[in-house]
């Protein structure tokens, strides 16, 4: 029964440990997460400034594997370059052995004196100051568990059991690496299971050379759940995981069959061997530190050979190429082919939704929000070539054409928001729900959806030839269009007045899809304007002089 007590107040503190350094993190990303973010990315172009940044936001955080896996996302967009994240975390390991020396110096008295602030701040109104507050909760909380800890190991001091099973490890170090490897792997924190190692190592029935042997453990496994946590994530976030993970293994793998030698060496100094585990923590991670530094570049190199690019999937622009901006005739012909793609794109979205209308099944809108960020993607990719294309100078006509170009894109990508954030949610609802338009408000939509698409059709030709009749012909349609809005909307209020239960409970449903429909048309008509502007037949203003 005593045995089954100290284990549940051990594994009781030791949770209260992981939670504390939970609050710790979540409360400094309150209160500072936009900033480190900040530092983080922008602290990243020299090695120095990459250690220190990851050793600074290590120690803010409580937690490597947040800081690896946050510039893992810096890498994947680009923000910071493969051989600094490796130099990044290897400030952030070195944080980490900081953060456990320093919660081992006897401070476990502050914990009321912590937690009393935090709360007092917790309670203030402003973000940052709660933010703040949760993070002295938690640190509060993490002194509270080292006393709670310690509490809970007194009475191991004096169990055979505890002392045969630490005689097994001490003479099989590899073992015994391989099990506090595994604790800070399910903790998902080496420094909970350097913790618990000091813990143990105050009732003195640690020798100096398994302290070792278990310190190397509680690193090597600390690496993992960063490792395993992006390994649905893009090649780039991959490799940066999988790098730290390799360089603590090569550490722990020289540094093993040297344990004895560093015991007899840790003997001879004038260290407390109730804190020799968070001294050998730190030492570890600054030798691993200054021996891996000099092969960041080598790593980085290793790790792309090791982690190739994922396949890309054919959602890129086609046509875009970059040899062709010296010759602005093919690179606007480029531009134009890409951009009618985007309207494909559209129209096959457009599609979708009218079908999932039509039929009443949803499996037709899965396919819109891909397309949509695929549009999303394209015309940005297109401004962005289109902008290069600019800086070596045009003539006035490419110039013109450049524009024309962009703003069609720019159209085309609200059209596509439109249908995503717009039709597709009111065409889910009418499907989700079961619900029932009138006949002929049905038919007036289903008109609508169909003379959109045709129209969007037209606007493809137009972009490509500058027909001038097709469109003169486009933008009558644009007042066929209000036109038919308009008289729906009338007839819709109508079946209302008549007390037509079909019509009441699709009204608002209604009036949204056919202002969305004539947003998407307006939208489309605008490939017209440049044609008809240049032949002076539009005007800035539509309302009438005084006579």
């Amino acid at each position: 029964m005593e045995s089954t007590i100290v284990m549940i107040n051990l594994f009781g503190a030791v949770a209260l440990l992981l939670f504390g350094l939970a609050q710790v993190k979540d409360g400094v990303s309150r209160a500072f997460g936009a900033r480190l973010r900040t530092g983080l990315a922008s602290g990243t172009r020299s090695g120095l400034r990459s250690f220190l940044s990851g050793f600074v936001a290590t120690v803010a955080l409580q937690s490597s594997t947040a800081t690896a896996l946050m510039v893992a996302s810096f890498v994947e967009r680009e923000l910071v370059k493969p051989r600094m994240a490796q130099i990044v975390l290897l400030g952030a390991n070195v944080g980490t052995a900081v953060t456990a020396w320093i919660v081992a110096t006897g401070i476990e008295w502050l914990s009321p004196l912590v937690i009393l602030v935090g709360i007092v701040l917790h309670r203030s109104s402003s973000p940052a100051r709660q933010g703040g507050g949760a993070a002295l909760i938690g640190i509060g909380l993490m002194l509270l568990s080292l006393h709670l800890l310690s509490s809970a190991t007194e009475p191991m001091r004096q169990s055979p059991a505890l002392a045969a099973f630490i005689r097994l490890l001490d003479n099989a170090w590899p073992v015994a690496m391989a099990f506090a490897a595994g604790i800070a792997f399910v903790s998902s924190s080496s420094l909970a299971a350097v913790v618990l190692i000091l813990s143990l190592a105050s009732t003195g029935i640690l020798s100096a050379g398994l302290i070792i042997v278990l310190v190397l453990g509680a690193n090597l496994g600390g690496a993992i759940p960063p490792v395993i946590a992006s390994l649905s994530g893009p090649a780039s976030a991959r490799r940066v995981t999988l790098g730290n993970l390799i360089v603590r293994a090569i550490g722990c793998v020289i540094a093993l069959p040297l344990a004895g030698y560093g015991a007899d060496l840790l003997g001879m100094l004038p260290l407390n061997p109730a804190k020799l585990p968070v001294d050998v923590h730190l030492t570890f991670n600054l030798l691993l530190a200054a021996l891996a530094w000099p092969f960041s570049r080598i790593l980085s190199r290793l790790m792309l050979r090791l982690v190739p690019e994922d396949a890309q999937p054919d959602t890129g622009p086609k046509y875009l190429d970059l040899h062709e901006l010296s010759t602005p005739v093919l690179a606007l012909a480029s531009a134009t082919r890409e951009v009618l793609g985007v309207g494909d794109l559209i129209e096959r979205m457009l599609l979708r939704t009218a079908c999932a209308f039509e039929k009443n099944d949803l499996s037709k809108l899965a396919e819109v929000p891909t397309l949509e960020r695929r549009v999303d993607s394209l015309q940005q990719e297109v401004k962005i070539y289109l902008s290069k294309l600019g800086r070596g100078g045009l003539s006035e006509e490419d110039g013109r054409r450049s524009i024309v170009i962009i703003d069609y894109a720019i159209n085309l990508e609200h059209i596509g928001d439109i249908i995503e954030k717009g039709l597709l949610p009111q065409v889910g609802k009418k499907v989700s729900l079961g619900l029932k338009f009138s006949e002929d408000g049905y038919a007036e939509l289903t008109k609508l959806f169909h003379l959109t698409i045709d129209n969007l059709r037209i606007a493809q030709t137009i972009f490509v030839t500058r027909d001038f009749n097709l469109a003169k012909q486009i933008m009558e349609v644009k007042v066929e269009v209000r036109r038919m809005e308009k008289q729906s909307s009338e007839r819709h209020l109508e079946r209302l007045r008549d007390g037509r239960t079909d019509s009441l409970q699709t009204s608002s449903l209604h009036l949204d899809m056919l202002r969305d429909l004539k947003r998407i048309n307006a939208h489309i008509v605008s490939v017209a304007h440049p044609i008809l502007d240049e032949s002076g037949l539009l005007i800035e203003s539509r309302l009438k002089g005084a006579a």
